[in-house]
């Protein structure tokens, strides 16, 4: 039995490695969700022409761990208080957002946006998008398993490293 998610939290590349280390997560898939274009490029989401966000499918076990543990692992490797930005990616292609599958994901996702806003976990408020997943189109093969095949490059060593350094320290206990 698998189901599955999807999430956008800046550069998927940063968070394809991170979910792609995710005990009970059997598949991430790099995307584009959220915009009005169908079967954009790169190069159009890159550029903002399209609306879509950059975005990750995960296919999980959940038996293995819940939506919400995928939602804690999403909001704690990323800054969700950020609009529209990750670090030096602005534009809203690099939007935080959760990306719904069903009723269930929507209110998993509404109550643990509610408890991490409220804890004060983070300095400011959390501006991430909770919307129905609208189509879903998946990214070129060059964009997929990056960090596994470019793990030397600049762009991966000084920003998606220290992000799994993070998720390692966070949840070594639901690492693979």
């Amino acid at each position: 039995m698998t189901e599955k998610a999807t999430f956008g939290a800046g550069c998927f590349w940063c968070i394809e490695a991170v979910f792609l280390r995710v005990r009970g997560v059997n598949k991430v898939v790099a995307g584009y969700a959220g915009g009005k274009v169908k079967d954009p490029t790169y190069r159009e989401v890159c550029y903002g022409r399209t609306g879509h966000a950059e975005v990750i499918q995960v296919t999980y076990n959940p038996e293995q761990i819940s939506y919400a543990e995928l939602v804690e692992v999403f909001y704690k490797t990323h800054d969700p208080t950020t609009l529209n930005r990750q670090g030096h990616d602005v534009g809203t292609q690099y939007r935080s957002v959760i990306f719904y599958h069903d009723e269930h994901q929507k209110k998993v996702a509404e109550e643990l946006t509610a408890k991490f806003d409220a804890s004060g976990e983070f300095k400011n408020p959390i501006v991430t998008e909770i919307s129905p997943l609208p189509d879903f189109y998946i990214a070129e093969v060059d964009h997929q398993n990056y960090y596994n095949q470019h793990t030397q490059q600049p762009y991966c060593q000084v920003i998606i490293k220290p992000k799994l350094e993070k998720f390692l320290k966070e949840f070594s206990a639901k690492a693979v």
